[in-house]
């Protein structure tokens, strides 16, 4: 009898553990803006839609980290490996630089000059600048991108081997989400919550 209530009592622990993980979802997918049968280039929309998520969490992150902060590193590198480990500023410089590389290499298009100084700039202002100005450089890239023409082979950038126009849109949109990875745990260090995370997301 009394490991029978040992045996209940660990399953109803069981039960409760289970039901209170099921409490926690797991974060849906951002909303199509319209429904797929009506959209000229669903292929394209559909994958220009995380797109728009990555972005919208970068340009927030940027607006949300304070300006002395901009120069933050982990304070757990040791002094000789800061070198090697971009400070806040610095993801923020190398995300606008990437966007430039890998969507002007997309569409064909040259990317501004002054797009290769975004990382060695430090000042909050000029780096959300520099962020923002990308990302409407990528948008171009992206509106000019058609079903019909996605698949039009181009090559990556970097020695990077054989792509499509729209497989390496995609795969900028991957970098830009890996380091926002990078940039949530720089938000976290601070004490802030990351723009994903907020209330209502």
């Amino acid at each position: 009898m009394r490991m029978s209530s040992v045996v209940l009592g660990y399953l109803g622990l069981a039960v409760v553990g289970v039901a209170a993980q099921g409490t926690i979802a797991p974060r849906p997918a951002p909303p199509l803006e319209r429904p797929m049968s009506t959209m000229a280039n669903p292929i394209v929309e559909s994958s220009k839609m995380y797109y728009n998520s990555v972005k919208d969490n970068l340009i927030k992150s940027a607006a949300e980290m304070p300006a002395a902060d901009y120069t933050f590193h982990p304070a757990t590198i040791p002094a000789a490996d800061k070198k090697d480990i971009r400070t806040f500023g610095a993801l923020i410089g190398h995300i606008a630089d990437g966007n430039y590389l890998f969507c002007g290499r997309a569409s064909g298009t040259a990317s501004p000059a002054a797009m290769s100084d975004n990382l060695h700039k430090t000042a909050k202002a000029d780096l959300q600048a520099a962020l923002k100005a990308s990302f409407d450089f990528c948008d171009a890239a992206w509106s000019g991108t058609t079903d019909h023409n996605a698949s039009t082979p181009a090559d990556m950038p970097e020695n990077m081997g054989a792509s499509t126009r729209l497989g390496i849109l995609a795969f900028n949109t991957g970098h830009d989400a890996e380091h926002y990875g990078n940039v949530v745990t720089y938000l976290r260090a601070k004490g802030l919550v990351p723009p994903s995370s907020s209330p209502g997301r």
